[in-house]
């Protein structure tokens, strides 16, 4: 049987294809130390998974559950929102609970874009965009980012270049893989951008409480709401990652879109795993407090391992993550083998995130500090 043509363009992952490989070496005896992944190795706060717990035993709870998610869990979205980026949302209308936000940029994709679509994607960015973009039958088109410009966009540059064809952009900050952040002017000018081009802008914000002081939600501006969508995760902040839990949040228009295709692919969230999400989101800011003390000093550690391995972090990183230069006369897929095949150790190397991700290396902090130590010890003998 032949694939479908719409796979003629889109690769297996690389983290799919490449755990393989680690997973073999280790079948073979090899201690591998995998700071490649960004997947939470830490629990879900208590209260969560004791509620999630309680639930199980409910009546209704291995029934069908709404498209839209129980009111309970959009409430609790709704206060979220309002708590830790002063966003007013309607629960009813302009939230749309999802499986994990990685479904949402399929789900948003096959909403909104028709067969020939240019769609602008952040280069270095999550594989992702790409991927989904060519399986819709879409078009990407890169705009590249720097380390120079702070890993943001060059919205004067992009206003240059011929936009008649572009419906949607993806941007996503705190940025993975660079850790870099916006500022509420950056997110004005984005919404301004949109409005001038008729683009829908759809920001990617699963990252806004690790290590970041100031979480940012593109939906602040005045006006977003008619041009922009933000997807969110529970799976980073609260460590709940396997859960698939997430949502996108927007205009009641934009949303209804959505609906239409993730009404014909899923049957509802598991009401345990809303449940306890719920519980998760009404967490006081102790939570990401704690988190952080621990991710924190992680962080250092992953320096220090970057800096025996003449690799130079970016400035002003935020996220789990720790995006780094790498010596010049090798590439990040060099590397990246070299500390696989002699030291038993896998990190990200950068160009899996495109062209501008050449030359940068990434280190994932979900990993405890004496897994990270020996790391350290392995290099430096």
């Amino acid at each position: 049987m032949i694939q479908a043509n719409r796979l003629n363009q889109v690769q297996e992952y690389y983290f799919s294809s490449k755990l393989r490989e680690v997973r073999a070496l280790e079948t073979q005896g090899k201690p591998i130390i995998n700071l490649g992944i960004g997947s939470p190795d830490l629990p879900p706060p208590m209260q969560v998974v004791e509620g999630l717990t309680k639930a199980l035993s409910q009546s209704a709870a291995h029934q069908y559950q709404p498209y839209k998610g129980t009111s309970d869990f959009r409430n609790a979205i709704q206060e979220f929102y309002k708590s830790h980026y002063s966003v007013e949302l309607a629960s009813e209308t302009e939230i749309l609970p999802l499986m994990g936000s990685k479904e949402g940029i399929l789900h948003i994709s096959m909403a909104f874009l028709n067969e020939g679509d240019e769609v602008l994607i952040p280069n270095p960015g999550y594989p992702t965009y790409s991927s989904v973009t060519e399986l819709v039958g879409a078009k990407a088109v890169k705009y590249e980012l720097s380390e120079e410009r702070n890993w943001l966009p060059d919205l004067q540059e992009l206003a240059k270049k011929d936009l008649s064809k572009v419906k949607l952009m993806w941007v996503n900050y705190p940025h993975m893989p660079t850790g870099a952040s916006a500022t509420k002017q950056v997110f004005k000018d984005l919404v301004a951008f949109a409005k001038q081009h008729q683009i829908l802008v759809v920001n990617d914000n699963p990252y806004s409480f690790i290590l970041n002081e100031h979480p940012l939600s593109i939906l602040e501006v005045e006006g977003a709401k008619e041009v922009a969508l933000e997807l969110n995760s529970l799976s980073k902040s609260f460590n709940m990652s396997g859960w698939r839990v997430g949502m996108v949040c927007g205009s009641e228009e934009n949303l209804n879109s959505i609906l239409k295709v993730k009404s014909n692919m899923d049957s509802g969230m598991f009401y345990p795993l809303q449940a306890g999400a719920a519980i998760a989101l009404r967490l006081s800011k102790e939570w990401f407090q704690s988190l952080n003390k621990t991710y924190l000093k992680r962080k250092k550690l992953i320096l220090e391992l970057a800096d025996v391995l003449n690799c130079i972090p970016t400035k002003d990183q935020t996220g789990m993550f720790v995006w780094a230069k790498i010596p010049e006369g090798t590439t990040s897929e060099l590397i990246v083998d070299k500390l696989l095949h002699e030291y038993d150790l896998f990190i990200t190397p950068g160009f899996i995130f495109g062209s501008q991700g050449e030359g940068y290396v990434r280190f994932s902090l979900c990993t405890p500090e004496e897994t990270i130590i020996e790391a350290i010890k392995r290099v430096k003998q």
